[in-house]
């Protein structure tokens, strides 16, 4: 009984609905509220980020221009909705536009790429320095996360960030902050595995000795803890605490994709982030609230999309490790039965400009560009807002990181004008005022 009293269905709504039975009034009209309940509390919501380092060119992935020279040489193609389309060179995403929509026009103001990097992962503008802004992950770990689940709520993917510490906790504190995995490595046969180091006790502890010295370890913090309440202090025992739950429970084992189909793992594509794509699966399977994977790396290049020079090779060969990638994890998290919990956030810090430059490339370019949703209840087969013929100007429906973050909150099921509270006391919006969702994604 208590698993149905969640924010959909409450103690109260019980009693009504046992008083109705025991005076014979039919409470049918209850029961869709009821299978809904028992639906979304079997199915924790998650979300996946994919962060696309260096801001991926729009008029070569999903809002081509093929009538105007600003186009470039990319052929569009059709996808699974009829009047859809996009390059030519993500074929596997396009057969799943039903499940996703494409905003063609961002307008975010920020074409640097440290600033336009802490816009889009915390929603507000950078400049007040007296605020660290907690990122979109540790805001919906907050708010979604299981506290007593073993693995942490919030997991990075990210090698490579312009803005430092910009995918952190901010003032939430420590308890939120990202598990970040990283590697030394993006070769397939070793790292493409992205297993964490140390999980595994010291050769000769066993199991008992290994509780013993944990419960020391709790003994000594305890001690210590009740002596200060600094920052460092919090947050180291913030950290240990949740590695301890990690080495108790082996994680659960998610980062071991050697246990995944070596067919699947192809799909995927043996590379970091389609690995990572894979593991982003693993890990909303067991609980995990949030998941950021970067596609930041291709071919020795740190910031992938930062295509200045040479453009149309280097979109090429980056959209040939996101299409696969990207398509297998609708596609594993559909057979699951997780796509509808699910939401998939596809962005970088910017667009990049829809004119090329004399060196065969795109600069920065924050005026008009895309995002795409897909999965959760996001309504797909649907583009919102348009570009003009030569991609430099928006013509319909301007949507700012405000409204994107308030529609993210809004499919996650989470109020996008609540607030959270500084180390001051002072009451901060989840999303900066003025944000408002894409009614016809999420309303």
């Amino acid at each position: 009984m208590n698993s149905f009293f969640n924010r959909d269905y409450s103690r109260r709504d019980f009693a009504r609905i046992s008083a109705s039975s025991v005076l014979g009034v039919s409470f049918s009209g209850w029961l869709p509220t009821l299978a809904h309940a028992a639906k979304q509390q079997g199915k924790p919501r998650a979300c996946i980020v994919l962060w696309m380092t260096g801001g991926p060119s729009q008029t070569d992935t999903f809002d081509l221009k093929p009538n105007h020279q600003n186009g470039g040489p990319f052929k569009e193609i059709s996808t699974s909705v009829p009047g859809i389309k996009i390059s030519e060179h993500l074929p596997k995403l396009a057969n799943q536009m039903n499940d996703m929509a494409i905003i063609r026009s961002m307008n975010t103001s920020e074409g640097d790429h440290g600033r336009g990097t802490e816009l889009m992962l915390t929603g507000y503008r950078p400049g007040n320095a007296a605020i660290q802004y907690p990122s979109l992950g540790s805001l919906v770990s907050k708010e979604i996360g299981q506290s007593d689940n073993e693995l942490p709520n919030y997991v990075s993917l990210s090698t490579f960030q312009f803005a430092p510490n910009v995918n952190g906790a901010g003032f939430l504190g420590p308890r939120y902050a990202p598990l970040v995995v990283s590697g030394d490595s993006n070769d397939p046969q070793s790292r493409a595995n992205l297993s964490i180091d140390n999980l595994q006790p010291a050769k000769g502890v066993d199991p008992e000795s290994m509780n013993k010295r944990i419960e020391v370890l709790k003994y000594l913090q305890s001690g210590f803890a009740a002596q200060t309440t600094s920052e460092s202090a919090q947050s180291h025992s913030a950290n240990y605490d949740r590695a301890i739950k990690m080495v108790q429970s082996q994680a659960k084992h998610a980062f071991k994709l050697e246990q995944e189909p070596a067919e699947l793992r192809d799909r995927y594509g043996r590379n970091r982030f389609g690995q990572g794509c894979l593991l982003a699966r693993r890990l909303v399977e067991r609980g995990v609230a949030f998941v950021e994977v970067a596609l930041s790396q291709v071919n020795n290049n740190p910031v992938a999309w930062d295509t200045h020079g040479d453009n149309f090779t280097r979109v090429r060969e980056l959209s040939e490790v996101l299409d696969p990638a990207w398509s297998t994890l609708m596609d594993d998290l559909r057979e699951r039965g997780l796509l509808e919990s699910t939401l998939i956030v596809w962005m970088g810090e910017f667009g990049r400009t829809p004119i090329i430059n004399s060196t065969g490339g795109r600069d920065h370019f924050p005026g008009g560009w895309s995002t795409v949703l897909a999965g959760g209840p996001i309504k797909g087969g649907q583009v919102v807002g348009a570009t003009s013929e030569d991609g430099m100007e928006i013509v319909d429906r301007p949507v700012t990181t405000k409204d994107l973050f308030a529609t993210v909150c809004t499919a996650l099921d989470i109020d996008p004008e609540s607030e959270n509270y500084s180390r001051e006391g002072r009451p901060i919006r989840m999303i900066d005022e003025g944000g408002k969702a894409i009614n016809e994604l999420v309303g």
